[in-house]
């Protein structure tokens, strides 16, 4: 171990081993973490893809669609009708009179997304904070019916 003295002039000599086991210890503690932690940003690096960094070109036309896990599918109730998501696509959906949402054309608008992307599970609800939830309820019976799963956000559109 490593080892210090130290002559005194006419006094005790003084001896003091220090044990080096406790900061050999935090080292690799040290060094093992910073290993598992570099690990998990590559993987998180892999997983953003080079689609974000290089924008697409307006010239190019989406021949077959983006699979269902990159396709964003959200419908927003909103105080002036339904607002359909569909990837980078927004359709609003107007309301029918002053309290009557057009459910039937969310139906139908969610049927056509249905059959462009048929294994999409499911479709992201946002509520504005002032609908009644019955409104709530007829925008998740139109998920269900078009064949989707509906899921409710929290915190209401953006």
């Amino acid at each position: 171990m490593a080892q210090i003295e130290s002559g005194g002039s006419g006094r005790r000599q003084t001896n003091v081993e220090l044990n080096l086991v406790p900061f050999i210890d935090l080292m690799s503690v040290c060094i093992t973490f910073l290993l598992i932690s570099a690990v998990w940003t590559q993987v998180s690096m892999i997983q953003l893809g080079a689609s974000f960094a290089s924008p697409k070109n307006e010239t190019q036309k989406d021949v077959t669609p983006p699979p269902n896990e990159d396709v964003v599918l959200r419908v927003d109730v909103v105080s002036n009708g339904y607002v359909l998501k569909v990837g980078t696509q927004t359709k609003p959906i107007p309301k029918l009179g002053p309290d009557t949402y057009d459910v039937a054309t969310l139906t139908n608008e969610l049927q056509q997304v249905k059959k462009k992307y048929p294994d999409k599970p499911g479709v992201k609800i946002a509520i504005a904070d002032e609908i009644v939830y019955d409104h709530v309820v007829k925008a998740m019976d139109a998920g269900l019916k078009a064949g989707f799963a509906p899921e409710l956000l929290t915190g209401g559109p953006n």
